[in-house]
């Protein structure tokens, strides 16, 4: 979906086409006055845009500081899932990890929702991601990436948690923490699930091992959330997860970029090596 059909949807939802686009990925993200519309890029999506939704109001409700829903239903329009979102004032500086940890204390806290959430299934991507990178990748790689996958899925599986499983982010980066002038909020609720709390641990460990994230920095995040997920015997086998997955992810951008080829082969060859502390870079 590029921005051209995604404005075609804002003006078949009846919303403003002159809205000014935030982000085109996943989905396209549009500001229009007080709201963000999210576009999602196919009717497959509309389940999980629906949940979306209950996730920010059932965060309301429960007093968690979180982007809010401005209207209850997503719509399905000509094959695209449509929120629409309160916009959040802006940001008043960068989230940093304390902040993330922050509000990850505040949601591992809670109790289960009243409607169900899924498990956080980091490598269910996989073949659809591997199915899209098509011949530009080498068909060994691959086979290497389904072999990992399944690998590590069958150990996920059998893993004794540290911290008591419940309702996790999926997505658990600074990023996805907006600073207004009342402090950090909770944004991009789309992933939220019902798994392993250490899951949303592991992203910010692998960014300190893998993406650079200075050591001082990880440490803040550990400090405000109350312990580091490193130290638990599980910790290995989430890592080994989260990278097939972000390896396989990167593949479907091989065939029409470059630089994703580039990162491709950097990321595949480092899990071939076992070389733990070779530098991914963000794509």
């Amino acid at each position: 979906m590029d921005e051209t059909r995604a404005r075609g949807v804002l003006a078949a939802a009846g919303l403003p086409v002159g809205a000014t686009l935030l982000a085109l990925g996943e989905n396209a993200v549009f500001g229009a006055g007080e709201v963000v519309v999210k576009i999602g890029r196919d009717a497959e999506l509309l389940a999980r845009a629906e949940r979306e939704l209950a996730v920010g109001a059932w965060l309301a409700e429960s007093g968690v500081p979180a982007v809010r829903p401005a209207e209850p239903k997503a719509r399905l329009v000509e094959g695209h899932p449509v929120t629409v979102w309160h916009r959040l004032p802006d940001a008043v500086r960068a989230a940093e990890p304390a902040d993330l940890a922050d509000l990850l204390r505040l949601i591992h806290a809670l109790p289960s929702p009243p409607f169900s959430l899924p498990r956080r299934e980091l490598l269910d991507g996989v073949e659809r991601w591997l199915r899209l990178a098509g011949d530009a990748i080498d068909p060994a790689d691959a086979a290497y990436l389904r072999e990992r996958r399944d690998g590590f899925a069958a150990s996920a599986s059998a893993l004794t948690p540290h911290l008591p499983p419940g309702p996790i982010h999926g997505d658990a980066l600074p990023r996805n923490v907006h600073v207004g002038p009342d402090g950090p909020v909770v944004v991009d609720l789309e992933t939220f699930s019902e798994d392993l709390r250490e899951h949303d641990l592991v992203v910010m460990a692998l960014s300190r091992d893998r993406y650079g994230l200075a050591p001082e920095a990880y440490e803040s995040f550990t400090r405000a959330y109350g312990w580091d997920v490193r130290e638990w015997e599980g910790y290995g086998v989430l890592r080994g997860a989260r990278e097939t997955a972000s390896c396989a992810w990167m593949a479907q951008h091989t065939p029409s970029n470059p630089a994703a080829r580039e990162e491709f082969a950097r990321r595949v060859a480092s899990l071939r090596e076992g070389a733990e502390g070779v530098r991914w870079y963000a794509f």
